[in-house]
């Protein structure tokens, strides 16, 4: 047992010293060539708006006023915090043409319109208007399969992509799908708890970040006969991301630029991942401000 221990420990510390070597370089000083690159921070959050499209639904006396006077004080708060990373470029989760967006903060200033309650305008269009830039980016994106069934015949027998999405492989009432529920819950009575910068310090955690992921691939969450699930997940949930990933690239992003995204917290994990594992850029964690 212990010429094992000794054979393995001897392993560790010839791996450990193969790392050191200089000889083994870091991918980066190939892929990135030591030069500046843009940086990103992804900033997740749920909808102020309350619009009921998500799988989870919060009800009435869970939601909060963003128009109260407590919480417009936390949300300069929220702001000022935001505004450490000193963003060149904001964009949100919205279609392609923010025009609406930017009239309805321009209505905001002229004292004709109360700011839309959405966090695309209480936070993405205040923050625009603070560093001074001229446009925000709506970079969401429709995912294949919607496309593709919209597409099809109506008239015509119902194939695979029709089903799997009828199905909709997301969700179940599984044991580990009602922890997720009970998970959403206490989210959402954090939110009502605590002041708007301390609810997205919990929310935009790495932990908690990596978890909303696993709701669409824990339990029953994933169940199918055969390759059902994971063909819904990957032509709905992936690729509207990955699209989203594509469109945010289309901005016209430059080296020295500063992009902050702010989206919905289910969408955080992937882009997280996209941006992550790029070369191309420099992840800024919300919590390391």
């Amino acid at each position: 047992m212990k010429k094992i221990l000794i054979v393995y420990l001897l392993l560790f510390i010839g791996i450990g010293n193969l790392f050191a070597q200089e000889n083994f370089k870091d991918p980066d000083l190939i892929l990135q060539n030591r030069k500046k690159i843009p940086k990103v921070m992804l900033v997740g959050s749920w909808h102020f708006n309350y619009p009921g499209l998500d799988a989870h639904k919060v009800e009435d006396k869970d939601k909060i006023n963003i128009y109260s006077e407590k919480r417009q004080k936390e949300l300069s708060e929220l702001i000022n915090y935001i505004s450490k990373f000193k963003p060149t470029k904001i964009v949100v989760e919205s279609g392609r043409n923010t025009g609406y967006l930017i009239n309805n903060y321009k209505k905001f200033k002229k004292g004709e319109q109360e700011l839309y309650a959405n966090e695309r305008s209480q936070l993405g269009m205040r923050l625009a208007d603070k560093f001074k830039l001229d446009t925000i980016y709506g970079v969401d994106a429709y995912p294949l399969i919607l496309e593709l069934i919209e597409k099809r015949d109506s008239l015509a027998p119902k194939d695979y992509i029709y089903s799997i999405l009828e199905r909709h492989y997301f969700g179940g009432h599984d044991e580990m799908s009602k922890k997720y529920t009970t998970f959403y819950e206490y989210q959402t009575k954090l939110t009502t708890e605590n002041t708007l910068l301390e609810s997205f310090k919990y929310i935009n955690t790495d932990k908690v970040i990596d978890r909303m992921f696993g709701a669409y691939i824990a339990g029953g969450q994933f169940e199918s006969e055969n390759f059902e699930g994971p063909d819904a997940l990957s032509m709905f949930w992936m690729n509207r991301n990955l699209r989203i990933y594509k469109n945010i690239n289309s901005i016209g992003i430059k080296d020295d630029d500063r992009v902050l995204v702010i989206f919905g917290l289910g969408h955080i994990p992937i882009l997280k991942w996209f941006f992550q594992t790029s070369p191309e850029f420099e992840l800024v964690k919300f919590n390391s401000l």
